[in-house]
């Protein structure tokens, strides 16, 4: 992984260039925005956006980065940490039966835009990871791996996926014999086998094709 990184010209940790690049143009409330669980096959998206102050200090900034690379504990550590450092933080949850019926791009933009819309300051610009989001007439830049980048997406990042986390262990008491505090609803050996045995939950993603497949099985 480390050597597809630098292939590609991906630092190994986020960095500050890209909201440097919007200081200079004479922004300061610059918010990143990432969203998680768009591979899952059960439960919602979950996106957040983050306003940080200019500068950021303390050893807990240097562990930041993709919510994928960072161990569970201190991702729950960091979002603290970014929560209580932040000028603002904003999430945006979409409901699976969204990711369904509008599609995952389209969800995907939604999340963003929720999580926006619920920051307590508005923001100058936007960093997003990946997505631009063309309802939203602020400035903004989509990076490509921006949650590997970008200290602020990566940010983002972390908080959404924990929140998320959170729900899917919520939702784990409402549906159980699915896993779900432990996979998160993500396509798991485990979670395939419990699918193929108990059939869908409400809250599986019906247009995802193992659970449209476990539907055929159990209309057959």
């Amino acid at each position: 992984m480390v050597g597809l990184l630098k292939m590609l010209n991906v630092p190994l940790t986020p960095s500050f260039a890209e909201e440097k690049g919007f200081e200079a143009q004479g922004y300061r409330l610059i918010a990143g925005i990432d969203e998680v669980g768009c591979g899952a096959l059960a439960g919602p998206l979950v996106a957040a956006a983050v306003i940080l102050p200019g500068r950021m200090r303390g050893r807990w900034t240097k562990k930041v980065n993709d919510s994928k690379l960072v161990p569970p504990a201190t991702r729950k550590v960091l979002s603290q940490r970014i929560q209580s450092t932040a000028i603002s933080v904003g999430i945006g949850t979409v409901p699976h039966h969204v990711v369904d019926s509008q599609g995952l791009t389209k969800a995907r933009r939604l999340a963003m835009q929720l999580a926006v819309e619920h920051l307590s300051t508005s923001p100058e610009c936007l960093l997003i990871d990946h997505l631009s989001l063309p309802d939203i007439r602020l400035p903004q830049k989509a990076l490509i791996k921006g949650d590997r980048r970008c200290f602020s997406i990566a940010c983002a990042s972390i908080v959404a996926k924990v929140a998320r986390d959170r729900l899917m262990e919520e939702l784990d008491e409402s549906y159980p014999g699915y896993g779900l505090a432990k996979h998160k609803g993500y396509g798991t050996r485990e979670h395939l086998a419990c699918l193929h045995r108990l059939g869908p939950c409400p809250i599986h993603r019906q247009s995802f094709e193992p659970v449209k497949r476990s539907v055929r099985n159990e209309q057959a």
